[in-house]
């Protein structure tokens, strides 16, 4: 009797794993629908690029490139994620850094950029080498000196994590990690990054007026650097050899690795000014680390060269009071309401 108890029991026990198992199959494979998000284009801002035409902007694909962003898991070693080198408290730049820290203690080759309004960028990186914001992780994750990972092993490790089943059927309907899915999560996370909200901005909207400091750099830097770093975004996301020598060591040639063209050496895109006083060091080689330092190349005269920009190869005409002004001016594009945004912080 006590026997057949026992296998009762058992039966019964077994029925409502069995059970649980389904309900819990059944509840994984449910497909949500997820939140919408609109990506609001700031006041006199032109049109951003079509980044999500096929990428839909939802609240769940946001959250989980959130949480992929900062997942060292995403990197060989587990110790390297995209937050590591690109900071949200230095306008998502690599803080103090002329190069990243990548796997094994090896070095980054470039000053990593800070990463906002990317949605308005037609290419990415230094020399433009990637051509849409989806695949641009590609680039660091699978590099043998910054993540050095496999996307295969990415997965097994996404796929074997229930919380990340949970983010993917949240975000796609569907539990299973893939490459894609991870790719648009993150372009997601990272399309939504804009800053728009410095005291340039405010005073543009006439919320805040400018000290005679910051007033006087403005028309400093209309005169002499909007020709490149166009407003609103302060670049006008060209390519332009600004006469650095080339360093002997890194032999960076800029675009002409991207394009073959000769005319192209030494070319770099023409960085955005906005947030410049939380991104030092500054180059595409971060070799100045002032932001007076860049300025006094420019007054100085950039090393001559072929394919050195037009505009500055006779240097340009700033007295030490000009320069004074415009650093005042600059440090005007410092938006701390984008730096703390919660949205865009490491999850807790």
């Amino acid at each position: 009797m006590n026997r057949l108890r026992v296998i009762g029991s058992m039966i019964l026990t077994a029925g409502i794993v069995t059970a649980v198992a389904t309900a819990c199959r059944k509840e994984e494979t449910a497909s949500g629908v997820p939140t919408p998000l609109t990506l609001v284009t700031p006041a006199g801002f032109p049109a951003p690029n079509d980044l999500f035409g096929n990428n839909p902007l939802t609240k769940q694909g946001v959250e989980l490139g959130r949480v992929l962003f900062y997942d060292g898991r995403l990197s060989r070693d587990g110790q390297v994620s995209c937050g590591s080198c690109h900071q949200p408290f230095a306008a998502f730049s690599t803080f103090e850094h002329a190069f990243s820290h990548g796997i094994g203690n090896q070095f980054t080759t470039r000053n990593a950029p800070g990463l906002f309004n990317l949605a308005w960028h037609r290419e990415l990186h230094w020399d433009g080498g990637i051509n849409h914001l989806e695949v641009q992780p590609l680039a660091p994750i699978t590099a043998a000196n910054e993540m050095g990972e496999d996307l295969s092993n990415i997965l097994k490790k996404l796929n074997a994590d229930s919380r990340y089943r949970a983010l993917f059927r949240d975000a796609f309907g569907d539990p299973e990690a893939t490459s894609q899915r991870m790719l648009k999560a993150l372009s997601q996370f990272m399309g939504i990054i804009v800053s728009a909200d410095s005291k340039y901005d405010r005073m543009l909207a006439g919320k805040v007026n400018f000290t005679q400091a910051e007033a006087a750099g403005y028309a400093v830097f209309k005169a002499k650097c909007a020709g490149c770093h166009q407003e609103p975004l302060f670049t006008d996301l060209s390519y332009r050899n600004s006469g650095l020598p080339l360093d002997p060591l890194l032999k960076d040639v800029g675009r002409m690795r991207i394009t073959g063209k000769t005319a192209d050496s030494l070319k770099f895109k023409v960085p955005s000014l906005r947030n410049v006083a939380l991104t030092a060091p500054y180059g595409h080689d971060g070799r100045f680390y002032t932001l007076a330092a860049v300025i006094d190349h420019y007054r100085s005269g950039p090393k001559p060269g072929p394919t050195v920009d037009v505009a500055l190869r006779a240097g340009l005409s700033i007295s030490s009071n000009e320069s004074a002004d415009l650093l005042q001016f600059l440090t005007t594009l410092t938006d701390t309401t984008f730096t703390k945004d919660p949205r865009f912080k490491e999850p807790g």
